[in-house]
């Protein structure tokens, strides 16, 4: 019995110990931890509701790509299995309308399904042509189809050109989608010629509209040839809806891909019924996008401007035309079409038209939200709840739509898919991707309010890290979004592909992100607060946020730091050359100098729009808003990053003001990521943004020396040491 005792002791010791060493796994996420996050998008629920197929995406470093798989759940029992495999990603995936097949988009080798009787010598013998043809080619985007009860994918599209979006048709027999057409006779002779070169704004591929016959191909599970709708080389294909009928497709189209030709955005309808006929239908100025039929096919609703001409901080609206009337005259003017959003004080977002009215996704300051609205009487009620919901991605109906999937996220969980009935928002989480992170130790995040230099009442979300403890005072980092039509959202946000928040609160700081003017989701007024004012209103919003934590005697003002991409960098490049107060800084792809801005963009409308000028028509206010001008003031050790083949913030900003930084003798380093656009976009290139941003900041707010393998140190450095 002693013994016995003796060996329960034991065990429950051990119990003690082993509860113990799980209580101490909760640990700080490395940098490649974060990076290794999965994360859906894109849920579609099948026309029926028995199925969900949505997108999951995984890091491979081999490859150095993130990989996006679709995935599929049986809504009913909660089975979750993984539809597409490989090492190029899969994306879109679609339901035909009687929930047969899911069809999807990708890069890989044809697998196509030979039908029992054919020839192995036969399938041989095809294989050495489609390799001998294929040979030297990129592979394009194809659309594949597969059945959702399991089997391989088969390719239903043999593209010379990626495929972009598609939709099927309503009753099943097509799928409508959008390419390029392919290389011409004259291009091919020009290269053999002259060799490669670009005519600037004039060198483009326009999308053309494209179907292709799911009966035919689905007969013996091969790709079969598509056929081109439109020819019109002067537009460029986007969004399209195919009607009720499956006989008409309305389509939106620009005159020139460059997306600072978006503003000519028209739409048009195609009649596949009478020779592809096409027609202008709606051609207002400004963008006029993303069409759907009603139901009854006698409509179609779209986005547009209403002709407004600063439209990139005005809202958009949805408005609605009678085809019959404008098949007979075109909407060229607002008063030719019904606005029905008028009064809805934010930008609404397009989703569907369903039986019992047009569905759209909006902001309301940082929530988001579902809204539903009556044409006849422009009623619009929210559909989701309660009011701090966080909807994070595009909701999807049943056919019906009275079942609907909805991704969100809240305070305390990742992005989850919820599965809920329409009329009666009741979801139910079908997904646990939180539990990824159940060893964490995480921060919190609160929204905060506060007045800025001109009385506008500011919102920002404050994280605190685990462990906070009231009285003490943390150093303080700020974390600027883009846009400036961004917003910071107080959803759990565990990774990061750029700043290492996790793992700055862990070192003990505090971080702010400010919803500074210009933000959506806080209506037309607060989004044009910014017009005229770039930088400098953005810098009383930043530095009256950063008072106001202080004042809540929580932040340490000796320890400031501040950090962002794009609009963000632009601000921080601001702050860098118009304040002391902070000690570090790191400006990710953000703007010096609106001139050099102005006239290597690929957006050029942004600057004339937000400045209401060009800079040969008002130099001074180019001059005012650009952190350039003020270079002579920098103190402030700061730390510029970006890709080198960035057109959207191109790479001579980040130049100017690393030589203006170097001239004024400021400690600054410049780090150009190779092949990269605005975005950076590979796992091991993410790493290194990252672990340079944490360096950054550890050694000027913390007083860490550089790690010896540091991002942040050249060759030559590296050699040295």
């Amino acid at each position: 019995m002693r013994k016995i005792g003796r060996l329960a002791g034991i065990l429950v010791v051990a119990c003690i110990c082993e509860m113990a060493g799980w209580a101490q796994t909760k640990h700080v996420p490395s940098l490649t931890e974060s990076l290794e996050l999965k994360s859906l998008s894109g849920p579609r629920i099948s026309p029926d509701g028995r199925y969900i197929a949505y997108r999951l995406r995984e890091t491979d470093w081999k490859e150095n790509a993130y990989v996006r798989q679709i995935w599929l759940i049986n809504v009913g029992t909660g089975a979750n299995i993984q539809l597409t495999r490989g090492k190029k990603s899969s994306d879109g995936p679609e339901w035909s309308p009687d929930g047969k097949w899911l069809a999807f988009v990708t890069e890989r080798e044809s697998s196509a399904i030979v039908p029992a009787g054919v020839a192995e010598k036969e399938k041989q013998e095809e294989k050495k042509e489609e390799k001998k043809e294929g040979e030297g080619k990129p592979a394009a985007r194809q659309i594949w189809v597969i059945s959702p009860e399991g089997g391989e994918a088969w390719q239903l599209t043999q593209q010379e050109t990626d495929i972009g979006g598609f939709r099927w048709s309503k009753d099943g027999k097509q799928i409508a989608f959008t390419a390029a057409v392919p290389e011409n006779k004259a291009e091919k002779d020009r290269k053999e010629k002259y060799s490669e070169y670009e005519v600037f704004e004039k060198d483009f591929k326009q999308n053309q509209l494209w179907s292709v016959d799911v009966t035919e191909a689905e007969r013996e599970f091969r790709p079969v040839k598509s056929r081109q709708i439109t020819h019109d080389a002067s537009l460029n294909i986007s969004g399209f809806a195919w009607s009720p009928d499956s006989k008409q497709i309305a389509f939106s189209a620009t005159h020139n891909p460059l997306l600072a030709f978006s503003g000519d955005e028209d739409i048009y309808l195609v009649d596949l019924g009478h020779e592809n006929a096409v027609h202008t239908i709606v051609a207002l100025d400004g963008p006029d996008g993303d069409p759907v039929f009603s139901p009854d096919g006698t409509q179609i609703a779209f986005t547009t401007a209403l002709a407004q001409p600063y439209y990139y901080y005005a809202n958009s609206h949805i408005a609605v035309v009678d085809v019959a009337k404008v098949l007979a005259r075109p909407a060229k003017v607002p008063g030719d079409v019904t606005d029905l959003t008028a009064k809805f004080d934010e930008d609404p977002r397009l989703v569907d038209w369903g039986p019992d009215g047009i569905y759209f996704e909006a902001l309301q300051k940082t929530a988001g939200h579902l809204f539903r609205m009556t044409p006849q009487t422009r009623d619009i009620v929210r559909v989701t709840a309660p009011d701090a919901f966080y909807l994070t991605d595009d909701p999807s109906f049943t056919k019906d739509f009275k079942t609907m999937v909805v991704p969100a996220a809240d305070t305390t969980h990742m992005t989850e898919l919820f599965v809920s009935p329409v009329e009666k928002f009741a979801p139910r989480k079908l997904t646990d991707m939180t539990a990824q992170v159940k060893d964490w130790t995480v921060g919190t995040a609160e929204v905060i309010s506060w007045k800025s230099k001109d009385g506008a009442t500011i919102e920002g979300v404050l994280h605190k890290p685990a462990g906070y403890e009231e009285g003490k005072k943390y150093p303080l980092l700020v974390l600027i979004h883009g846009g400036p039509t961004g917003v910071s959202r107080p959803t759990f946000s565990p990774g990061d592909t750029y700043y290492p928040v996790q793992v700055f609160l862990s070192k003990g700081a505090l971080m702010l992100e400010p919803n500074y003017r210009g933000s959506a989701g806080y209506g037309a007024a607060f989004r044009a607060l910014n017009v005229r004012n770039l930088g400098v209103g953005d810098m009383w919003d930043v530095m009256s946020g950063v008072d106001a934590v202080i004042a809540r005697g929580i932040a340490d003002p000796a320890k400031l730091g501040s950090m962002g991409w794009s609009e963000g960098g632009y601000i921080s490049a601001f702050l860098t050359t118009n304040t002391d107060r902070f000690k570090a800084i790191s400006a990710g792809a953000g703007i010096s100098d609106w001139m050099t801005y102005y006239v290597s963009t690929d957006i050029t409308p942004f600057t004339r729009q937000y400045l209401h000028a060009t800079p040969w028509d008002d130099a001074a206010i180019y001059a005012k808003t650009s952190p350039i001008t003020s270079i002579k003031q920098a103190k402030t050790p700061t730390l510029i990053q970006l890709g080198s083949g960035d057109k959207r913030v191109p790479v001579p900003n980040s130049f100017e003001l690393y030589r203006g930084l170097q001239d004024q003798h400021v400690a600054s380093r410049l780090l150009l990521y190779t092949g990269f656009g605005h975005g950076i976009t590979k796992p091991k290139s993410n790493r290194a943004v990252m672990q340079a941003n944490l360096d950054w900041f550890s050694h000027y707010i913390w007083g860490d020396e550089f790690p010896k393998d540091s991002p942040l140190l050249g060759s030559s450095e590296v050699e040295g040491k």
